[in-house]
């Protein structure tokens, strides 16, 4: 039963829309202890928030009669992040308030300004809008708000995120101080909070709680699949399910363009819905979803917010999404207003743990299973077909008149066959995927054993090794093209000094032998070695390798004491300093040293330099006496002073 104390016209607009029963945010926004007040409400994804603040609105709107005065000044502001959730806020709040007579207008970015600022002008009711737009008829005159009553910012978290603050503050600070604000947000972090200190006063909080696990109407899946099998796991999750209308969340815009492709090119009726698209084209591909002329939509996450798509059963996480509030919006486009929705996630199985780790942060409890096969698929399209088929007790002369036509001469089982055929041809066709099976356990190697597969194999050596920087990761490719064989045919690898030795299992080694013979040389020889463990040649050091001995040896660490002086294991005994220090009592040299005789001419011990200063003769060097350098004297290294 809705509640009594909402307006009549509400009421009645809700009761011919189909509701019997509110929701607990709706329920909530309508009890009298919220009646009049500022609201900070934090509900789930997809629980009726516009329809909550629209009847939490209608105190301040409505006379006790239940009318509207004539349309002017707008009372009313809601403010929303993106162009189609402010579009969807304004379809809801039409028929809301349509027995009313209320003016509702739209003001978003990617539409006609000039037609926006008509619609102003000849007066509104309520107004919703994106914040750039807003603020632009705001700067502009064109938006007056010194009659505003309420304001109400849907999506608060979203806007904060896109970085809308300063436009907030902006429409926010030239509304009247005695307004109510409603803030709306799924998630409450800290700037949320700030923010409502700021504008809010006595703010009656709401919080619709879900006990901290994801939404109750949805069902997660975590599909293991293999890293090239995204686009065919989608295929085969679209047809598994057969929904009435899919979204498909990419990370990227580049992204959607090819899935979108490939499930047009394989027989999906599909739409796509990025950031690049003009308005008008994000427009006509919503449309199409709600017309049921399109049953897929790709999109990126500007789609994740607020849009509403009638029957929405299915969303794909075609990439692991990067935060856990991403996946609880993308996630919220389904199982809204009670109906059920599954939310699958393709996780590639290298990166299964990393999304084992997402989902507990995210406190989501999902069935982890492998996508859909094709015979998966194909007996899921005889369990509906047959259902569909299925006669009901009801039918049609006329339908009985075909059916006499079609089984005239001919077998029943061939006409139905036939028909089958026909409605096999219409859906697209099931994709193979690879196996994928959970890893095995690591078990700890057995060095003395060699790894499975390779009991029987053949070695060969290379004239290259640690000299001519020989490392692993370029000699694979290079031995997998010598010899025309795979990296899985190649075992151990051994890099020496001088010399590499590798293995292969011995069912190639035919195979091997051939190509390394045919194919053109690269300056590196590829020989056939016997004994892997026979010596290798000397390295640059000299220690040996196996089956070699070395006489050169590293120095090995002593254990023991130094020499022969016994180990001290006590306490360090330190030196004394200071006055406690022995002074030494040794012999004294009192002789003192000659001085050296000293030498003015030029120096004959050794050849000329060549100079280096400026004016003189090659080989002769200036005498500096108690006179001091000669007048042409510069240091060498040091550009001449100007004068």
């Amino acid at each position: 039963m809705l509640p009594e104390n909402l307006p009549a016209l509400l009421s009645q607009a809700l009761a011919e829309r189909g509701y019997t029963d509110l929701t607990g945010v709706q329920v909530a926004v309508s009890e009298p202890a919220a009646l009049g007040r500022d609201l900070l409400v934090s509900s789930k994804t997809g629980s009726g928030k516009t329809v909550a603040y629209g009847i939490a609105m209608a105190q301040e709107l409505l006379s006790e009669a239940g009318a509207l005065p004539p349309a002017a000044a707008p009372l009313a502001l809601i403010i929303a992040p993106t162009r189609e959730l402010a579009l969807q806020v304004q379809r809801e709040l039409e028929w809301l308030y349509a027995k009313t007579g209320a003016r509702v207008v739209s003001c978003v970015g990617g539409m006609d300004p000039r037609r926006e600022q008509r619609a102003l002008s000849a007066g509104a009711h309520i107004v919703v809008g994106t914040p750039g737009r807003l603020r632009d008829h705001l700067e502009r005159s064109n938006l007056d708000l010194s009659a505003i009553r309420v304001a109400v910012l849907d999506e608060a978290d979203e806007m904060l995120d896109l970085g809308f603050r300063e436009e907030l503050e902006a429409l926010l600070d030239e509304a009247p101080a005695t307004r109510r604000t409603l803030l709306f947000s799924a998630t409450l972090p800290k700037p949320i909070l700030a923010l409502a200190r700021r504008y809010q006063s006595d703010a009656y909080s709401i919080s619709i709680a879900d006990g901290g696990k994801g939404h109750a109407d949805i069902e997660y899946l975590a599909v293991s699949i293999a890293p090239s099998d995204v686009e065919h796991a989608t295929v085969n999750l679209l047809r598994f399910f057969e929904p009435g209308s899919a979204i498909v969340f990419c990370s990227t815009r580049e992204a959607v363009r090819r899935l979108h492709a490939n499930l047009v090119e394989r027989g999906f009726s599909a739409v796509a819905l990025s950031g690049e698209l003009t308005q008008n084209e994000r427009a006509n591909a919503l449309q199409s979803l709600r017309d049921r002329r399109a049953r897929v939509c790709v999109a990126t996450d500007v789609a994740a917010r607020g849009i509403d798509i009638p029957d929405l059963e299915l969303v794909i996480h075609a990439e692991l999404p990067h935060d856990p509030q991403v996946l609880q919006h993308r996630s919220g486009r389904t199982g809204r207003a009670g109906r059920k929705g599954i939310s699958a996630i393709l996780v590639p199985h290298p990166r299964r743990r990393r999304a084992e780790g997402f989902l507990r942060t995210a406190n989501v409890q999902a069935t982890w299973r492998s996508a859909p096969s094709a015979e998966d698929i194909r007996a899921k399209d005889q369990e509906r077909l047959i259902a569909e088929l299925k006669p009901d007790g009801e039918v049609v002369e006329d339908d009985l008149a075909i059916a006499r036509v079609l089984l005239s001469g001919e077998l029943p089982e061939v006409v139905v066959a036939s028909l089958i055929r026909s409605h096999r041809a219409s859906l697209p066709s099931p994709e193979d995927l690879v196996e994928t099976r959970p890893e095995p356990p690591q078990q700890p190697m057995d060095r003395d054993k060699p790894r499975p597969g390779f009991e029987d194999t053949a070695w060969y050596s290379m004239d290259i090794g640690r000299n001519r920087n020989a490392e692993a990761r370029w000699l694979l490719p290079m031995i997998c093209r010598r010899g025309h064989i795979t990296k899985l045919e190649i075992g151990a690898i051994r890099i020496f000094d001088r010399e590499t030795r590798f293995e292969i299992v011995r069912k190639v080694q035919e195979r091997f032998d051939a190509s390394l013979a045919e194919s053109p040389d690269d300056g590196v020889h590829i020989t056939p070695l016997a004994d892997p463990d026979a010596p290798v040649k000397r390295d640059r050091a000299g220690f040996g390798r196996p089956g070699e001995k070395s006489e050169k040896r590293p120095p090995q660490r002593r254990d023991g004491p130094r020499h022969d002086e016994p180990r001290h294991d006590g306490p360090r005994q330190h030196a004394p300093r200071g006055n406690d220090a022995p002074r030494y009592e040794g012999p004294r040299l009192d002789t003192p040293r000659p001085a050296a005789p000293r030498h003015d001419g030029p120096r004959q011990d050794r050849p000329p330099s060549g100079g280096g200063f400026k004016g003189k003769p090659k080989g002769s060097r200036p005498s500096f006496n108690a006179d001091g350098p000669p007048k042409d004297f510069q240091p060498r290294g040091k550009p001449p002073k100007r004068p």
